[in-house]
């Protein structure tokens, strides 16, 4: 079992950064892909980052690319989310999650087994 606790979202300008963190319980934290995804009012939740066990292959939706960074520290049990160049598309309820599946990487959210509470981000114009 693994709890997740994410952190970090709040108000912010377009342009303007945000640094999120997702806290995991227990000692098998490295043994999970770690994944973020959001969820808009009315919309899908959608894939958004993705970050394998060792912490050294990433994935990004398009959107993503190039503004975001998804990392991990596995002594502090902790994984990260970089938002930076905010838009106000990027609007959502931000929330981590864990798999244990070798195909994390395709970003389909019923290949996570544990997730968090949700943060929510808000991107003004």
């Amino acid at each position: 079992q693994v709890q997740l606790v994410e952190s970090g979202g709040g108000l912010v300008q377009a342009g303007g950064s945000l640094r999120l963190s997702c806290a995991a319980s227990g000692r098998t934290f490295s043994t999970y892909a770690m994944g973020w995804f959001r969820q808009a009012p009315g919309q899908e939740r959608e894939f958004v980052a993705a970050i394998s066990r060792n912490g050294i292959s990433t994935y990004y939706t398009d959107s993503a690319k190039g503004r975001f960074t998804i990392s991990r520290d596995n002594a502090k049990n902790t994984a990260y989310l970089q938002m930076n160049s905010l838009k106000p598309e990027d609007t959502a309820v931000y929330y981590c999650a864990a798999s244990n599946s070798g195909s994390y990487y395709r970003g389909s959210p019923g290949l996570y087994i544990y997730w968090g509470q949700g943060t929510q981000v808000a991107v003004s114009s």
